[in-house]
């Protein structure tokens, strides 16, 4: 199987719903588009055999630029964990499982960023990923970049899930 083959599981959202537009609460106050930078409550099911771990992580291909935005990457959350509660990618990572570690996201920081396409720029795709690992640790530091992540995890993802919520700055 390539990286791309592996199985689905489910993904869901109390915070927002697949497909649609993102609250105010995940849109980024930092970078002045009208929100709180708060992370979605995230749940997950049926995750495949073996799973040791998992990842999560926050993407915008539609970003202008270098090829997308990385807006939080959160990864050695245990096996056992099947949810993180709104608000968990906040700086400093308190809210997040024991052995969980953030790296920084494409503005510099260790913690999630709200939704904040340019103004004008058209509706932009947020696209969270949770990804089953068949390893209790990623080896990876706070140094790893979110954009390297990928990479660095596919010969140990299991299977993953998706949400996409959606913004659009006028």
């Amino acid at each position: 199987m390539t990286r791309h083959d592996v199985p689905s599981f489910h993904v869901s959202s109390e915070s927002f719903t697949d497909g649609q537009t993102l609250p105010p609460a995940q849109r980024s106050g930092r970078m002045r588009a009208g929100g709180q930078d708060e992370s979605p409550q995230l749940s997950w099911s049926g995750a495949p055999a073996g799973t040791r771990s998992f990842a999560v992580t926050v993407f915008d291909p539609d970003a202008p630029g270098h090829g997308g935005f990385w807006h939080w990457a959160v990864l050695d959350i245990p096996g056992d964990v099947t949810s993180l509660p709104a608000g968990a990618g906040a700086e400093g990572g308190r809210v997040l499982p024991p052995g969980a570690l953030q790296l920084k996201n494409d503005a510099g920081f260790h913690g999630y960023l709200g939704a904040a396409p340019p103004p004008g720029h058209g509706p932009h795709r947020y696209i969270v990923t949770v990804h089953a690992l068949d390893v209790p640790q990623s080896g990876l530091d706070e140094r790893t970049s979110p954009a390297s992540l990928e990479s660095k995890l596919s010969r140990h993802t299991l299977g993953r899930g998706t949400l996409t919520g959606i913004y659009e700055r006028h």
